[in-house]
């Protein structure tokens, strides 16, 4: 379906209020309202992002020539985060886009590695555990890497025996996450990163989530493993900026050990009649608004700054936590070393329980093998604590209760569960959406998450998973009247 194009303009007020009309229906994270996808350190930070981003609204971070003041602020951005994150005066790196565009260049530059110093590996494989970004995924795919899973302990932490016999005569990179964004749990780098040294291969370290807080974390006395450069073995890191560095969204830092290293990341087309073309990562034009804005926030609060954010946040992530453990039927996941973590159960269905909190406007990602719900504690949610507390009692107090619509639903699984074993998928989605509508989700797809999620994660065959994600991805980027 095509939209006409505007005939003429409008208005900058018309514009914008339709801007701000489309918003009201965002979740209101402001608020403190969602627990991912947004990092809020207070009105002050907000407002120097905004006013450092303006200032280089136009720049192209492309060409370094044009530009020394994007220069300036990369290096130091690299500079300073290789201080933090246990390298020397051998480390480099560069300013990313966000976290997958950081994992992507790990394993890009893994490959090209491998093709200069194991030109015999003809497939190259790389050992990821199960609960690694998907983004090592797809990387994988788009670079041609083979991924070898490895299952994680009982406490969520990657295997190291199982590492270990996965190595093969083709395994290229290793990787560990610090923490896994799944449980929030830091994988045991330093035994792992010792397998990939014997085996002379390369390990990255995906701290993108807690690069720019665990250092911190330590600081105030808490107990965090080792996980960066200083590592041996460890010969990448990668960090967003944009999570726990409260800057301004994308931007990720990926640190190399060496850069011999990091000229694998690098791209440069020499015979194009436009002239020679170097390109650092994956971009081409790079904005230079999230680089001004990570420089600026970084100097602005310091470590003091930091440090200052992250008791906060931690005290904050402590009485949660306490509060979880302390709700008949919850607890938290494993012992998670940060502000990360995850709401489980053993009786309550999780998935349910989910439902209950968006129903008091609460955003909390659902996750699956075991069922459970992800907690990303940030500044921007030290005030509210108590009401949540207070709101997961009584969604819990909601799930222990049975109901017809509890009852229902769950016969609606078994039977989706079925039918998908002797029917077309078309046909039991349209089933789906048929029942969902007399049991209160208004003919279309279920409006509670609990069963249509129990359904995708208990399909016989993950391929049929795949494609409704696809058809469903397709449809929510197509123009629709």
């Amino acid at each position: 379906m095509t939209l006409p194009f505007p005939s003429t303009g409008k208005s900058k007020d018309e514009v914008l209020a339709s801007m701000c009309a489309a918003r009201d229906h965002d979740v209101q994270w402001q608020k403190g309202r969602a627990f991912s996808l947004v990092f809020h350190a207070g009105k002050d930070v907000d407002d120097l992002l905004k006013e450092a981003s303006l200032l280089f609204f136009s720049e192209n971070g492309l060409n370094p020539t044009a530009f020394p003041s994007l220069r300036k602020f990369e290096t130091e951005i690299v500079a300073m985060a290789a201080s933090l994150l246990g390298g020397d005066d051998n480390a480099v790196g560069t300013v990313t886009s966000g976290g997958t565009e950081s994992l992507l260049m790990a394993v890009k530059t893994a490959r090209d590695w491998a093709r200069k110093n194991r030109p015999e590996i003809k497939q190259p494989e790389m050992i990821l555990p199960i609960t690694g970004h998907p983004a090592f995924e797809k990387a994988a795919e788009y670079f041609g890497v083979k991924t070898v899973h490895i299952p994680v302990r009982a406490d969520y932490r990657a295997d190291v025996d199982a590492a270990r016999k996965a190595v093969t005569a083709n395994t290229i990179l290793m990787i560990g996450s610090a923490p896994a964004y799944p449980h929030g749990v830091v994988d045991p780098i330093r035994e792992l990163a010792a397998i990939a040294q014997e085996h002379g291969i390369l390990f990255h370290t995906d701290a993108c989530v807690g690069g720019f807080m665990l250092p911190f974390v330590r600081k105030l006395g808490y107990p965090v493993p080792e996980f960066d450069l200083s590592v041996p073995g460890v010969t990448s890191i990668s960090a967003d900026l944009h999570k726990y560095g409260y800057a301004a969204k994308g931007a990720s830092v990926i640190l190399y050990k060496t850069a011999e290293l990091r000229r694998h990341q690098m791209f440069v087309s020499i015979n194009w009649p436009g002239g020679i073309y170097p390109s650092p990562s994956m971009g081409g034009t790079r904005p230079g608004g999230p680089i001004a804005a990570a420089w600026a926030v970084m100097n602005y609060l310091g470590e003091s700054g930091y440090l200052g954010l992250t008791d906060q946040v931690m005290k904050a992530t402590r009485r949660l936590q306490n509060g979880v453990n302390a709700t008949p039927g919850l607890k938290v996941v494993s012992d998670p070393e940060m502000s990360v973590f995850a709401i489980g159960s053993d009786g309550l269905d999780v998935y349910s329980l989910a439902d209950e909190l968006t129903k008091h406007n609460w955003h909390v990602d659902r996750q699956q093998f075991p069922p459970t719900l992800h907690m990303t504690v940030q500044f921007g949610h030290v005030g509210i604590v108590d009401e949540f507390l207070r709101d997961l009692s009584a969604a819990a107090d909601v799930v222990r209760k049975p109901s017809f619509e509890k009852t229902a639903n769950g016969w609606l699984v078994k039977i989706a569960n079925f039918l998908v074993r002797i029917l077309p998928e078309a046909w039991v989605t349209h089933f789906m959406e048929k029942v969902s509508g007399l049991l209160g989700g208004g003919g279309g797809l279920p409006s509670k998450m609990a069963p249509m999620y129990g359904l995708i994660g208990s399909l016989p065959n993950r391929g049929d998973l795949k494609e409704m994600v696809l058809d469903l991805l397709d449809g929510m980027t197509r123009y629709k009247k």
